[in-house]
């Protein structure tokens, strides 16, 4: 006797996909967090490393880091753009998280075994894999819970933000706190014993859950879309521009323009149809990408090029909140004692930053965004631009501040008779550095996050994955930059034999100096930025009416903070 067929069965709920979901989100999640918590724990003390270890002075360990922190925001871009266009992000995850599990275990071995110490240059190996795993991860662990045919994706999406960057903000106060505290106390054979044995759960949790992943194909190179524009437009550069429009300019299959608009006018002879016979296909596609390209990819080319002042007004800003190993230098000949028994270690107070940072982004939104959006008519508030140019201004404010306290450090240093003993402890509270961290942190909210929002408001869909890489490109000239500057410092205030500014001994140097060289480097940069915001014009969406019906959002809040 058979079974009659069931009349409910369509009731029941679709099988569970045998791929992706959340259940996915525990192999991801603990693999980045683990990898920054050993990642950034190496970091806060490790210009004590270089000066103890190799017996380096304080400006060339500054140097070193300051190119380390660009070597490595360097190959998060290389990263990304190797998982997106040819390996894919879960071989380049995978490949960067045994990558960095070799290059922190053999910064490990050079503290075991001092004679294995390799020249400073030789322990960036780690570099490279955090460049691997940290822009593909976000995107990774969204390839899993990303379902178009999911009513509720957008809110799934959103939860899953949430909680990614929550774990980053977790990961990195355990950085700068508990790893911070253990190299203070134990040594450096502990201090980097722990990141390895934290990078070796990482990478095998990341491979335990392989067999669940959804692994997205990498798709095309939207740079290469760029470099054609560039290039078919130099060879059309003796076209005359049509004056009528129509038939004249080739578009792509999801036309967004009726014409390329007058702005940087050259590169719209990159979209001129010359003989349709030749340059089209049957079907109306170009038949050579190097010989014609559509409108929609000139416009692409054109709205990269138009922020491209304003994004290099960031790259002062990132530079003075790179400036931790001289703060963590300055941290260490303070008191820094909160009981009689329990000091802060020096590198842990720019954790500072990423708790004002944390503080400061709700009561934005909660409590100033709907006040300031009655009187500026912006959804956020204050636009991006204004957002920008109050942190240029802080974190100037930020550099001056410092110059004042290391001013005021080095007069007691120098009253306590302490200037020929930098190790010595001066009589002054380290709790003066907060002001400094304080200001750094308040113009990272304002400008990082403006930055990023400038950035994906005012590109098109297809492109919104390159605002996070011209930010990460800021970082890491911002580094070099960095680099740069401490280096010229230093070969001009040593002429004559004089005392460097950023000499290892602090009573000595001045410090002071350098922090408000800074702060004038800042001004000008802001004055600079006044005019590039000047040239720019008016947003597109510079005045976003609250009583006006919101168009979808190109923008997610959630993917920003550089903290």
């Amino acid at each position: 006797m058979g079974f009659a067929p069931n009349p409910n069965r369509s009731r029941y709920p679709p099988p569970k996909p045998r791929y992706g979901g959340f259940r996915t989100m525990p192999f991801i999640i603990v693999n980045q967090s683990l990898e920054k918590v050993a990642g950034f724990g190496i970091m806060p003390n490790m210009i004590f490393y270089l000066m103890n270890g190799y017996h380096m002075e304080a400006a060339t360990g500054s140097t070193i880091l300051f190119t380390w922190s660009a070597f490595s925001k360097s190959l998060a871009i290389f990263g990304a753009l190797l998982s997106d266009f040819y390996l894919g992000r879960f071989r380049v995850i995978a490949f960067g998280s045994f990558s960095s599990l070799l290059g922190i275990t053999l910064l490990w071995l050079t503290a075991m075994i001092p004679w294995l110490k390799p020249p400073p240059c030789d322990q960036l190996n780690d570099n490279f894999g955090a460049g691997c795993i940290r822009p593909c991860s976000i995107a990774f662990g969204a390839d899993q819970l990303d379902n178009k045919e999911n009513p509720d994706n957008d809110r799934v999406l959103q939860s899953f933000f949430n909680w990614y960057y929550a774990s980053i903000g977790v990961s990195t106060v355990i950085a700068l706190t508990f790893v911070a505290y253990i190299q203070d106390h134990l040594g450096w054979k502990f201090g980097f014993g722990v990141p390895v044995i934290l990078m070796v759960f990482s990478a095998l949790m990341f491979v335990l859950g392989s067999s669940l992943y959804i692994r997205v194909k990498p798709g095309k190179n939207l740079l290469t879309g760029f470099v054609q524009v560039l290039v078919v437009a130099f060879k059309n550069r003796c076209l005359t521009l049509p004056t009528d429009s129509v038939g004249y300019y080739n578009h792509s299959s999801d036309p967004k323009f009726l014409a390329p608009t007058s702005e940087l006018r050259c590169l719209n002879k990159a979209c001129i149809i010359r003989d349709p016979n030749r340059d089209l296909n049957s079907d109306g596609s170009t038949s050579n990408p190097w010989s014609l390209c559509s409108v929609e990819q000139v416009e692409s080319v054109k709205s990269l090029l138009k922020v491209i002042p304003l994004w290099s007004t960031g790259i002062m800003i990132l530079m003075s909140m790179e400036q931790t190993s001289f703060s963590t230098l300055q941290a260490n000949t303070m008191d820094r004692h909160i009981t009689p028994n329990f000091e802060i270690p020096a590198g842990t107070f720019s954790v500072f930053t990423i708790i004002t940072l944390t503080i400061w982004l709700p009561v934005y939104d909660c409590l100033l965004v709907p006040i300031l959006a009655r009187y500026t008519g912006q959804l956020r508030g204050l636009s991006p631009k204004v957002r920008m140019g109050i942190g240029l201004v802080l974190s100037c404010m930020a550099m001056a501040v410092a110059a004042a306290t290391e001013m005021i450090r080095r007069r007691i240093a120098t009253k306590q008779g302490l200037e020929d003993q930098p190790a010595a402890t001066v009589n002054m509270s380290a709790l003066w550095l907060l002001p400094q961290y304080v200001l750094l942190g308040l113009a990272e909210a304002f400008n990082g996050i403006g930055q990023n929002e400038f950035y994906y408001s005012q590109f098109p869909k297809s492109m919104s994955s390159l605002a996070g890489a011209l930010f990460t490109l800021g970082l890491a000239l911002s580094g070099l930059a960095g680099s740069l500057l401490v280096n010229v410092v230093n070969s001009v205030t040593t002429k004559g034999g004089k005392e460097s500014w950023l000499s290892s001994n602090l009573n000595k140097g001045h410090l002071d100096y350098y922090y408000g060289l800074i702060a004038v480097l800042g001004m000008i940069n802001f004055i600079y930025f006044l005019v590039c915001c000047r040239l720019y014009g008016p947003c597109e969406d510079e005045k976003t009416k609250l009583s006006g019906e919101v168009e979808d959002e190109q923008f997610l809040y959630s993917a920003l903070p550089s903290s």
